[in-house]
Parts: C-alpha cells; structure tokens; sequence
C-alpha cells in the first residue's frame, strides 16, 4: 500500500506532520479524523510534484454564482441530481464544471452531497462542506445554501472592495517607480555628460543624482535580481508557520493598513461564525473552521485558543476578551448572546456593522494615502530637478 505525507492541526490547534499506510487518499483522511485531526494536507510521498499552475482555478464569484442558483433550484422543488447536472451543463469554468459534474455522478452513485462535495477541497472548503452536511441532516439544505451563497457574495464583495482601494495607490507607484528608474537610467546621463563638458566641480546634490544614476545604468540587473530574489524570499518565508505569524502580526500593527485588516477580520470572524451557528453547525467545529478561514494567523491563533477554552467549558466571550485581539464591543455584544441564546443573531448584526466600517476605513485609507502619495512624488521629481539646475545657476554666475 502506498505511503501518504500529511499536515493537519490537532484538537488544541497545534500543527502535526506525519506518514500514514493507506489505501487511498480518502481512507488516510478518514483514520485521522477518527484520531481527531483536522487535515489541511495529504499527497502520496514521492509521486505527487507540485507544479506551477497556469490559469484555471475555482474563483469565490463562481461559486458563489452556483450557489445562489442552487438555492433556488432545490427551493422550486427540482431533484438534486437534476439540479447538478444542469448547472454543470451551463458552467463556463471548465475546472470547476468538471467538478460539478463528479458530484452529480458521485450523488447518483449513492454518497451524500457533502461527501461528493468534501472531495474537492479547490472548490468547496471546509464551511461550505460542513454547511451542506448540516442543511442535509436537518431537511433545509434550500435554506442553507441561500445562507451560504449570501455568505459567500458578502465575502466577494468584501474582496473586491480592499482589491478596489489597492488598485489606485499600487498603481501610482508603480508608475512613479518606474518614471523616476527610466529619467535616472536614460536622461541623467545626458545632463550628467553636458556638465562635465562644460569643467567645474558638481555640486553635492547634483554628484548624488548623477552616481545615482550612473550604477543603474552599470547595474540595473543587480537592481531586479535583488527585487525578485527579495520577493521570492518573502514569499517563502510568509509560508512557513513563524513566518506568516510575524508578516501578519506586523501589518496589524500598520498604522493605517491595520486598522483595515483589523476590522475586515472582526466582519469576516463574526459572519463566518454567524452563518455556521444558525445552520446547525456544532460550536467547536464552528470554531475550528473559523479560525482556518481568519485570513490572519494571529487571529487564527486567538480563535483556536478561544476554542480550546470553551472546549473546557468557558464562554466564548471570556477567552476572546483577554486575547486582545477583537474590539471589547465585539466581545461584550457577544457575551449578551451568550446570556440571551441568539448568539447567531448578535454575530450577524456585528458583521453588519463591521462590514459598514470596512467601507468607511476604505475611504479613510485613501484619503490618507492619496496626499502621501502626492507628496512624496513631489518630493522626488522636486529634488531630481534641482539636482539637475543647481550646475546651470553655478554656471549663470559664473558668467555674470
């Protein structure tokens, strides 16, 4: 039987590695789970090579878009199979049509739908999965999935709205960037040849712009080597367990970035949470999948920490309190629902709320960012060109 790599997390949230004898894949996950492991990854030792992937994937809009089609399809009363087999008729996404496609055949083969579904992690994670089983047990599968698909479009919504206010400020740099390299790489050298045709020392802020520009031009390929190599160490780095704990941590501690990516993971703590709850999910495993789904390692190990304490008995809003890592609001509202029993309810009122928030720090962001921009630039090209006119005003009195 061949051997199996895996990675999971235990009950109290720790990261396990280890080989496991199996017969497939799906029978090694299936005995660890028995062992109460959370498995995040599992290849056959020496067959499975990661390759670079080039277009394709499943993207959220997608599935989202399947989803809310779903609901309304089971909610007409069309059978389940039937539902499956059009909509992957009628999916442009090829990847994910074929996906869709092997669940209709494994749902007509006799499995449940979230057992089809848990086979293809690419496309339905651990919520979705957990959200269906529950919607299967309890006869509203119609019901869950138009949560999930609501779920999943403020998700989207979200995204697209951090992408939206990224895209302006990245994209001036950028340009800024690279404007400054060429006029350093290309014009300098012209002015830098005429000044010294025309004798005379340099002045200190003109000698700075032409060195400057002068090891650019000799070494603009240690310039990008040191700019992907840097990147690709970063990359590197961020995927590994310490290194991502510490790039997260950091960018929660940014001044204007953090407050952001602070309140976008209370929105997505408390709907994610929220919509796990009022679909019948248990607590714990509620819990679980959230912090997997934080999108911040810090906040990950904050819930999985508030899991293990209410895993001995406590409420969630105790632990949650002292990790400091959630708004005492947050966690006071949440310990009202608590005390009432409409803890779901309270969790989604705050992902409302929170959700409102991200907006308004979105625009804050920009107009902070934006006169940052500006003045820096200013300060750039200003200083290049003066550098620049310094030689040209020494010259002019020297004539007169």
């Amino acid at each position: 039987m061949p051997s199996y790599e895996w990675k999971g997390r235990d009950r109290n949230g720790a990261t396990q590695t280890g080989v496991l004898i199996g017969d497939s894949k799906d029978a090694v996950i299936a005995a660890l789970r028995r062992q109460q492991i959370v498995v995040t990854t599992v290849k056959e030792k020496g067959k499975e090579i990661a390759l670079p992937k080039f277009g394709g994937g499943v993207k959220s809009k997608d599935i989202a878009v399947f989803t809310r089609q779903f609901s309304v399809m089971i909610d007409a009363g069309l059978p389940l199979v039937q539902c499956l087999d059009i909509l992957g008729q009628q999916q442009e996404n090829k990847m994910f049509q074929k996906i869709i496609l092997q669940v209709r055949q494994d749902v007509e083969g006799g499995s449940s739908l979230a057992e089809s579904m848990r086979k293809h992690p690419q496309a339905f994670d651990d919520l979705y999965v957990n959200m269906v089983a529950a919607g299967e047990a309890g006869g509203i599968l119609d019901t869950i999935l138009q949560r999930l698909a609501a779920y999943i479009e403020k998700a989207v919504k979200l995204k697209s709205q951090v992408k939206s206010a990224l895209v302006y400020p990245v994209s001036v740099i950028t340009i800024a960037v690279i404007v400054v390299y060429v006029i350093l790489w290309k014009v300098i050298p012209v002015f830098a040849s005429l000044f010294e045709g025309l004798g005379g020392q340099l002045p200190f802020l003109t000698q700075i712009v032409v060195n400057l520009s002068k090891f650019i031009g000799n070494f603009w390929w240690l310039i990008i080597l040191i700019v992907v190599g840097g990147l690709f160490a970063l990359r590197q780095y961020y995927q590994t367990d310490a290194g991502r704990y510490q790039i997260d941590k950091l960018l929660l501690k940014t001044p204007v970035i953090g407050i952001l990516l602070r309140k976008i993971s209370v929105a997505r703590f408390c709907r994610t949470l929220g919509t796990l709850l009022s679909s019948g999910v248990a607590i714990l495993e509620s819990l679980e999948i959230t912090a997997r789904t934080a999108g911040n390692a810090v906040i990950e190990e904050a819930l999985m920490q508030v899991r293990k304490e209410v895993e001995e008995g406590k409420t969630i809003a105790e632990p949650l309190t002292r990790s400091e890592q959630f708004p005492p609001m947050v966690c006071q509202m949440i310990g009202v629902g608590e005390q009432t029993g409409a803890m779901d309810t309270m969790l989604s009122k705050i992902a409302d709320f929170y959700e409102d928030e991200v907006d308004a720090a979105v625009e804050g962001m920009m107009a902070r960012i934006e006169p940052g921009i500006i003045a820096f630039l200013g300060v750039v090209i200003g200083t290049i060109v003066v550098a620049m006119y310094l030689p040209l005003f020494s010259l002019i009195s020297q004539i007169g």
